[in-house]
């Protein structure tokens, strides 16, 4: 799929951010002048120290003190979360003295190369390698040491000191190659080797099982030393990977990899019996140096797509009239300024459904006060600036303040600060294309800020900063370290931005970037119902985990968490809510499973007549609610006295008029599929 580039691309004002981490810390000389990724698989190991781990599946990977330690986590659950466990099983150095730390030299969609200089070692770190590859660069005796007792270090005499099998205390048993004879001693917790140079590779051996050993001894004599994703096509991703060595290439994939691998393409073989553990699922091996994953397409439209009966028309209209009257800003907060516009412009999409045009006029004059405001740069206490050290728009707030707009100045929640916008934007554009045309180039940048599918025509900004090719989400933690790697708290407001863009794409006529769009949008959806909806009968996470829950809170590269960053697991009704705002009309794929809906709501609803419970929130299980019991959804709605400050008692009664009946439902239920 080409770029979606406009003309000579916009530059918001520069400014020199004072909370931003310097990347020349680890990044080499040579990427630093380039956008840089502020929200990728490997952002721990260039923030602060760098020396917290990160989960390449399907090893935690820490790097520390010119070392590098590997460990096949093992997993805690209870009722409120899950983790993954680190303990180095392997920790891999010089045996001579080094000192100095790692730097990243390249890296891609679905690898990183991170280099230890002082030690003469470079790791291959490829998401989904059983393997972990280090190729030794000059000849260095080599330490591999291990929290474990080490039980036995064998080598047959068959493969001449190119294969050794290491079994530990606590029952695993690792496999090292070497593409050269190394010569290997060990105490009970440490294995040495005399100077050596060349290529190893270290495989954990699952379930100690004979097939699985002949699988990782076929495969050792290739590997891939960096990987790329390719959006070649709407709904269709490509993962072509750079390789060494000859034979078969063997990599894992993870449960939403497996739905989508394309049936028609006979250049991958699944091997369903090779498996490792891990927290988003069972990884299987896949052997092909390309994969290709296709999704059903999702339909992105400005309105529903069941329209409105005549006889419930005059309702919303009422509720529109009183909306539209009220209509202010109340923050200049960037998130919350977003939800703002971005509801005023729900009210004349909406507008238009109904066919009541009078209340047009004074919405697109409120979205043009508010909005170019920000884009002109005339908004005094806060605005979009460019920084120029990592490639990116932060506000004015947060140049200078870390916690500022929800950390937006640091790369945190871009995605969903953006998505308003553009959504507001594409109403805007629609609505008064004269207008569109005067603001389409700074309406490009704000959406390239997450958008940007090609760094060379575009070097503002990193390539699709927030959305994971490889776990087919998007990751909202930007340039802070945690010890679980990144996270994603809330994927309905994802699936929000990449529809926007979408949208932003039809109200522009770029074909391109509405096929873009859409398609990040089906894959946000599909992975939303693979890791984030929690089914009762769902077997994803354990029995303790599933019992007690319907919806996940946070997600993390490395944990699973109930709590929500501003709430806690027990407020239900915020879980449901943060997964379903803004309700727009690609709400409905996103929750097309109508009988988990059905357990959702249930689950949802225990507390909700608890002193202190919320409308705005309220408003939200009700609305799910409106799936299979519309009247009763009807009514609820009516008895709220507050709505969520994205969301409007317009937007909840055109959602529940909108709902058909159920054998209108159960005819449109393949239409809102993914």
């Amino acid at each position: 799929m080409a770029s979606n580039q406009h003309n000579t691309p916009y530059i918001f004002p520069q400014t020199k951010s004072t909370v931003l981490p310097d990347p020349s810390n680890f990044f080499s000389s040579n990427l630093v002048s380039s956008p840089l990724p502020t929200n990728s698989f490997f952002q721990n190991f260039v923030l602060k120290n760098g020396d917290q781990p990160e989960y390449i599946h399907p090893y935690l990977i820490k790097s520390s003190n010119s070392s590098l330690s590997l460990s096949y986590p093992s997993r805690t659950s209870t009722a409120t979360n899950i983790y993954q466990v680190f303990n180095p099983d392997l920790t891999i150095s010089s045996k001579q003295s080094s000192s100095g730390k790692h730097t990243i030299s390249s890296f891609s969609d679905l690898s990183v190369t991170l280099e230890i200089p002082s030690s003469n070692l470079t790791f291959f770190l490829v998401r989904g390698s059983p393997y972990l590859t280090v190729s030794v660069t000059q000849p260095t005796p080599l330490s591999i040491t291990t929290i474990h007792s080490i039980v036995s270090l064998d080598s047959t005499e068959s493969t001449s000191f190119h294969k050794f099998t290491i079994k530990f205390n606590n029952a695993q048993t690792w496999l090292l190659y070497a593409s050269s004879p190394i010569k290997l001693t060990h105490t009970t917790s440490e294995i040495t080797s005399e100077a050596f140079s060349g290529t190893i590779r270290i495989a954990l051996l699952p379930n100690s099982d004979p097939q699985s050993e002949a699988i990782l001894d076929l495969c050792s004599f290739t590997y891939p030393v960096s990987g790329n994703a390719v959006i070649k096509e709407p709904f269709c991703v490509e993962y072509e990977w750079e390789t060494k060595g000859s034979g078969a290439l063997l990599l894992l994939a993870h449960p939403l990899h497996l739905q989508l691998l394309s049936s028609t393409d006979t250049d991958v073989a699944v091997l369903d019996d090779f498996k490792y553990t891990s927290i988003d699922g069972d990884l299987v091996g896949v052997l092909g140096k390309s994969w290709i994953l296709k999704t059903d397409p999702v339909s992105v439209t400005w309105h529903s797509s069941r329209g409105i009966k005549e006889e419930n028309k005059q309702e919303i209209v009422s509720a529109l009239v009183n909306d539209v009257e009220a209509l202010k800003m109340e923050t200049t907060e960037s998130y919350y300024y977003g939800k703002y516009i971005a509801r005023a412009a729900r009210l004349a999409l909406i507008a238009e459904e109904v066919f009541f045009y009078d209340v047009i006029p004074k919405v697109s004059k409120f979205l043009k006060d508010t909005v170019e405001l920000w884009l002109d740069g005339t908004f005094k206490v806060n605005g979009f600036l460019h920084d120029n050290k990592w490639g990116g728009i932060v506000t004015y707030k947060g140049s200078d303040d870390v916690s500022a707009d929800f950390g937006f100045g640091i790369y945190n929640d871009h995605q969903y600060h953006l998505g308003y916008f553009l959504y507001a934007i594409a109403v805007l554009a629609k609505i008064d294309p004269a207008w569109g045309r005067k603001y389409k180039n700074k309406a490009y940048s704000l959406m390239q800020d997450i958008m940007n599918l090609d760094t060379q025509s575009n070097s503002n900004y990193p390539k699709l900063r927030c959305f994971d090719l490889y776990k087919l989400h998007s990751w909202a933690a930007g340039l802070t370290e945690f010890a679980d790697g990144r996270n994603h708290e809330s994927t309905s407001q994802a699936v929000n931005a990449y529809y926007s863009a979408a949208l932003m794409g039809m109200a522009y006529g770029d074909v391109q970037l509405v096929a873009l769009g859409s398609t990040l949008t089906a894959l946000e959806i599909l992975a939303a119902q693979t890791w984030f909806q929690v089914s009762a009968n769902g077997s994803m996470y354990e029995d303790v985990f599933t019992e007690e829950n319907r919806m996940m809170g946070i997600l993390w590269a490395n944990k699973r968490d109930t709590d929500l960053w501003f709430a806690s697991h027990k407020l239900r009704e915020y879980r449901l809510g943060i997964h379903l705002l803004p309700i727009v009309p690609i709400s409905d794929p996103l929750f097309s499973d109508v009988n988990y809906v059905i357990e959702l709501v249930n689950w949802a609803s225990i507390d909700l007549n608890r002193e202190g419970v919320e409308d705005a929130w309220k408003g939200f299980v009700y609305a799910l609610q409106a799936l299979y019991d519309k009247e009763e959804a009807l009514k609820n709605v009516k008895g709220l006295k507050s709505f969520d400050n994205g969301n409007s008692l317009t937007n909840l009664l055109w959602w529940i008029h909108t709902r058909g009946d159920k054998e209108d439902d159960d005819n449109q239920q393949d239409k809102f599929g993914c």
